[in-house]
């Protein structure tokens, strides 16, 4: 079996979950035999089976790519799809029917509405995301396959260890992630945050922002900038408080995950991805004001030794066997 993988992106231009997701996720399935490499776009000469593409693809590269007899499996984030709120979803629906229905092809093809009914198979990071690519997009159920994302052994098999004063915050420097918000509301409830990750470039407004309030904050504000070591991000997960994260939109974030395995409490936004998640096992902050944020953020500091420990999430090489046996169902017709 030959699988390529595809992205429209360039990692070059913006780092994120999506990077860590898409190399984990071959990296394990050679790990359960496949033949998974990155598509290259000037070698005609390269085979496929499928092309598993996280994004979503145009129409004629899905029909190009069926004519030559690859399957196309589709794995695309929802991320602010899926972090609206469930009122306004029948009006988006209806907004896309209506479009369809009235508006010439060459309006609405770069939307690509129809890979969804069109691609063999559809991978969805939570049961949230499946319940709308159906119900938005109309994809069949039959082709919808929840996959969460798998967390590196570095993190499953940390070890135990006594928990200090910090709070940690995984996430780039950005609006959507609400970094800025959430140093303010630790400088309010005085509650000590560690906030590791960057921006996508340091003269961006929002990061300069962030970087004065946390060198005027020194003691409650703890940044040094991103930490690309595994096993020491894991340490730093082992000892935290508990984790934060209180994005605007969100998809299933992979830091959440990581910081599950080593068994810290979670604060997250109170979005459908977080509570289809993990239900019972965190603690969930409206997206609201500084001063409600910060009175949030206080009761988790001080609840977090007594809060429930949350699920370890799957393997990355238990997500390839997954995959394994979903292109093993489309390649027999399945």
């Amino acid at each position: 079996m030959k699988v390529l993988i595809d992205h429209q992106q360039p990692f070059l231009l913006s780092h994120g979950g999506f990077q860590v997701q898409i190399e984990q996720t071959q990296a394990a399935l050679r790990e359960v035999g496949i033949n998974a490499e990155y598509l290259r776009w000037w070698d005609d000469r390269q085979k496929a089976d499928i092309i598993h593409y996280f994004g979503r693809p145009s129409i004629p590269y899905v029909t190009l790519a069926q004519a030559k007899g690859i399957r196309i499996v589709m794995a695309e984030l929802l991320t602010g799809l899926g972090s609206r709120s469930p009122r306004v979803l029948p009006f988006q629906k209806a907004a896309i029917g209506f479009a369809q229905a009235t508006l010439p092809g060459i309006a609405t093809g770069r939307f690509a509405w129809d890979a969804y009914r069109k691609v063999d198979a559809l991978i969805a990071g939570t049961s949230w995301e499946a319940h709308l690519m159906s119900y938005i997009f109309g994809a069949p159920k039959s082709k919808v396959h929840v996959v969460l994302n798998g967390v590196e052994e570095v993190f499953r098999q940390s070890p135990a260890t006594q928990r200090g004063q910090w709070l940690v915050c995984t996430a780039t420097i950005a609006p959507r992630k609400r970094v800025l918000e959430l140093a303010q509301a630790a400088v309010s409830a005085n509650t000590p945050i560690w906030i590791i990750g960057k921006p996508y470039t340091d003269s961006d407004p929002y990061a300069q922002q962030f970087f004065a309030l946390a060198r005027q904050h020194p003691k409650i504000i703890r940044y040094e900038g991103s930490i690309s070591d595994r096993a020491q991000l894991a340490r730093i997960y082992r000892e935290a408080r508990g984790f934060v994260l209180l994005s605007t939109m969100e998809s299933l974030s992979l830091s959440s995950g990581e910081a599950a395995a080593c068994q810290c409490p979670l604060l997250l936004s109170d979005l459908p991805w977080a509570r289809t998640t993990y239900q019972e096992h965190a603690t969930y902050c409206p997206i609201t004001s500084i001063s409600r944020t910060a009175a949030c953020l206080r009761q988790f500091y001080d609840a977090a030794p007594d809060l429930k420990i949350p699920p370890k999430p799957p393997s990355w090489i238990e997500i390839g066997q997954q995959f394994k046996g979903i292109y093993g169902q489309i390649l027999n017709g399945r």
